[in-house]
């Protein structure tokens, strides 16, 4: 009896390893990428849209905010989280993109820096996709220095007076609550700015071509007045917003495996069927290398995604580990998404193939939460006790 051949897009089984219920979370979301996501994404990608119509399905499935327990929120598991982080990602990053700040650098810091008053007021309805958020750190003159911030907030009896300006914000423009630092005399705050409050403007930056699929906008203060009681109260200092990019790192660690499984899958296709002198590319030894060469690094990420999913869960992960994964699966996957593209010849820059959109996707996913030499360098560093930035 022939011996079964192993999923293509799982050669170590990983699935095997996961509970029950991470697997039925991993099952659910692909079923909404498939059936929701896969249908208009191109279109979206064309269109520089990003298609709002599916956040109220990415809410019914309790996507924002997975991990939060309580405030609606579904109180789901690190390694749940990046499955959903994962599938999303083989749909298109601009929709992980979404989940990721919605969740990770927004939900996040007001659940563990926010007063009660501010989980309750917030939370419930970001869970619900009835309010988006954006997240406010990267600034115009350089994202890779957040203690270098210009954008101010000075007290002014009970309020807070915040001026200075953010950049490349995703979903900014769409927001109704922007999580913004700013420096202030005791050292970097947190503030919560509702849309429409005077002074504040969030205009969309177009013409990209990288993320199209996702909202993108810059963020102006000009004397606007925030009240104490949307200052989060727990966070001073850069350990706020850097715990939440630690947070938002670690789903990109999983997501990108997601960009680069869509590229081998329907690489595997083409392959299977494109004949050249005289047999299908599969036949061909070159071709097949190649094609091994994306599984291996896949292979590699996707234990690597699921170890580290093991340390957050154990409560031992640090901010270097997730470095190293960030900057090792971002990596692979646009080397991937460039060579499928390749390997698809003149086919791989129509839109009827999908590496095209998740290789000018990655060459920002790569760049966000963190450059990947500024990734290097935090394990540079970490290795040599010497910090080199």
């Amino acid at each position: 009896m022939p011996t079964p051949r192993l999923n293509p897009l799982d050669l170590f089984d990983v699935r095997s390893a996961l509970t029950d219920e991470e697997r039925m979370v991993q099952d659910s979301v692909a079923r909404l990428v498939d059936e929701k996501v896969l249908p208009i994404i191109q279109r979206c990608f064309e269109e520089h849209r990003f298609p709002k119509e599916l956040v109220p399905e990415l809410a019914a499935l309790g996507l924002l905010g997975s991990s939060i327990h309580g405030y609606e929120c579904a109180g789901l598991n690190s390694i749940a989280y990046g499955l959903i982080c994962q599938q999303l990602e083989r749909g298109d990053s601009g929709i992980r993109s979404f989940v990721s700040v919605q969740s990770s650098l927004c939900m996040y810091p007001i659940y563990a820096f926010g007063s009660e008053e501010q989980k309750q007021r917030y939370l419930p309805r970001m869970a619900r996709g009835e309010l988006i958020g954006c997240f406010g750190l990267t600034e115009p003159h350089g994202g890779s220095d957040p203690a270098n911030m210009k954008t101010h907030a000075k007290r002014r009896g009970k309020d807070w007076v915040l001026n200075g300006s953010k950049m490349w914000i995703t979903n900014g423009s769409i927001a109704g609550l922007a999580v913004v630092w700013a420096m202030t005399e005791e050292g970097i705050r947190g503030f919560l700015v509702e849309r429409g409050t005077p002074g504040f403007a969030a205009p969309e930056i177009e013409r990209k071509f990288s993320l199209r699929a996702s909202v993108t906008a810059a963020l102006f203060f000009d004397n606007v007045i925030v009240p104490e009681e949307n200052v989060l109260p727990e966070a001073l200092g850069l350990k706020g917003p850097l715990s939440c990019l630690t947070q938002a790192r670690y789903g990109i660690a999983w997501g990108v495996i997601g960009a680069a499984q869509a590229c081998l899958a329907q690489l595997l296709d083409y392959t299977a069927e494109r004949v050249l002198f005289g047999r299908t590319l599969a036949h061909n030894q070159a071709v097949q290398i190649r094609l091994a060469e994306m599984a291996r690094q896949i292979t590699s990420a996707q234990l690597l995604a699921l170890q580290l999913g093991r340390l957050k869960e154990a409560g031992v992960m640090t901010p270097a580990q997730v470095s190293l994964a960030k900057w090792n699966n971002c990596r692979m996957a646009l080397d991937i998404a460039r060579d499928a593209r390749d390997l698809l010849g003149g086919a791989g820059i129509s839109a009827e193939y999908v590496p095209i959109r998740h290789m000018l996707n990655l060459e920002s996913v790569i760049t966000y939460e963190g450059t990947e030499t500024i990734h290097q360098l935090t394990i540079g560093r970490e290795l040599t006790g010497v910090n080199a930035f």
